[in-house]
């Protein structure tokens, strides 16, 4: 690891998944604006560079009921993080927004907007949707086909950038016209260039499409590998693409979705971990989940029992909105071989192969741990999927932080105001 190279963090508000231990009495709201607050609070108490929120624009469903694990009532994360603007100093502010159900004109004008105030520490995950249950909910309804998904998100970005960038540098309005497969749009922008020149631009995708994108698009690129191989093979890749859009290893950072699980010792973190990881998937989950893999109706099976020996439907039938689509087979198959090997339950194998990188045991050893998936090239930082709201980030923040910063490899203090300044970022020309 080069000396001035430090490990960045930052912090994800769980939504829809199977992260969050509802059943621990320590549990909180997930839509109440305290708990949005709280979190932000300690995050920026810990010096991470950014706070995430993800972004449903329609609760999932299963053969017609809705996911039992999906948040209702969770509200609309850039006007959540416009008021978190106003009770944080520094702390990053990252919302997750959809590139195939709105335009660019708005989305640039709203997160310009969350920008100004909050004094450059905006950030827009751009996301794709390629279900018709999520684009029942808009006027033109359907959906985009895959190989669409990536073109459109990818002009959706550059017409962006055209609009943050059609302000003079007196601060005057030039008149913009945009032309392309996509959006045919001109006219003038309404807010002026922003305090860090754009906002940070995220991507997440594993798809060669999805990695392609972050190479030539991305300021910051999720990924989530549950090995140190695994997340070197992904970063080589993805920075060696870079050089054919002129684009330095650095100007784009590799964030891995991770969880950690503390204890005095190492005995101690690996039975709090098997605890929360059996929380997190309960026996009615392990069949949703294996059901969202196989896309067949496998309710009647023992979530305690054998992997049935069935084979996957290649596109989903069960299941509506934010399905897997397109590597159901393959992950099909892949758990399929790790229950032969193991003779593990259809419970224990998802417990086993669906969940996130994880770091287990005391805050010495996961800060060790951390800091070298850094320094082998696995990571230029992690985003941590904490699995209690509001609470979950407490323990890493008092206990893992200080041995970071005493190894040297993280900030004592911020050095700059903008999102940009802590990820060393150039500020677009």
């Amino acid at each position: 690891m080069r000396k001035d190279r430090r490990i960045h963090l930052a912090a994800h508000f769980p939504g829809a998944d199977h992260t969050t231990v509802r059943a621990d009495p320590r549990s909180g709201s997930q839509i109440d604006f305290s708990s949005f607050e709280r979190l932000a609070r300690t995050a920026e108490r810990g010096l991470f560079d950014f706070l995430f929120l993800t972004e449903n624009l329609r609760l999932r469903e299963h053969e017609g009921r809705i996911h039992d694990l999906d948040v209702v009532g969770r509200p609309e994360s850039l006007t959540v993080l416009s008021a978190l603007a106003a009770v944080t100093e520094h702390l990053g502010l990252a919302a997750t927004v959809d590139t195939t159900f709105n335009e660019p004109f708005e989305l640039a004008r709203r997160l310009a907007t969350l920008d100004h105030l909050s004094g450059g520490r905006a950030a827009w995950n751009v996301v794709t949707s390629s279900d018709a249950s999520t684009g029942g909910n808009f006027r033109r309804g359907g959906f985009l086909d895959h190989a669409d998904r990536y073109t459109r998100a990818a002009e959706f970005v550059r017409t962006a950038r055209e609009l943050w960038d059609s302000w003079t540098p007196d601060g005057e309005p030039r008149p913009f016209a945009h032309r392309g497969r996509h959006f045919d749009i001109a006219g003038e922008f309404t807010v002026p260039r922003s305090p860090q020149g754009h906002p940070v631009v995220i991507q997440a995708g594993d798809f060669d499409e999805g990695r392609e994108f972050a190479a030539s698009t991305a300021d910051v690129v999720f990924a989530r590998h549950g090995t140190l191989e695994a997340g070197r093979a992904f970063y080589a890749d993805v920075k060696r693409r870079m050089a054919k859009y002129g684009r330095r290893p650095d100007d784009l950072k590799i964030m891995s979705s991770v969880s950690v699980v503390l204890g005095d010792t190492a005995a101690e973190a690996r039975g709090r971990a098997e605890e929360i990881r059996r929380q997190q998937v309960s026996p009615q989950t392990a069949i949703l989940r294996l059901e969202q893999i196989r896309c067949v109706d496998l309710s009647a099976h023992d979530p305690d029992g054998p992997l049935p020996d069935i084979d996957p439907v290649p596109e989903p039938r069960l299941t509506q909105g934010r399905a897997r689509r397109g590597d159901t087979v393959a992950i099909a198959e892949k758990w399929r071989a790790l229950a032969q090997e193991t003779g593990l339950s259809i419970r224990e194998t998802v417990i086993e192969a669906d969940g996130r990188q994880s770091f287990v045991g005391t805050p010495g050893s996961v800060a060790a741990e951390l800091e070298a998936f850094v320094r082998q090239d696995a990571a230029d930082g992690f985003v941590l999927v904490p699995h209690l709201v509001p609470g979950g980030l407490d323990e890493f923040v008092d206990r893992v932080v200080p041995v970071l910063q005493e190894r040297g490899v993280f900030r004592t203090a911020y050095e700059g105001r903008t999102l940009r300044s802590h990820l060393g970022l150039p500020e677009p020309a």
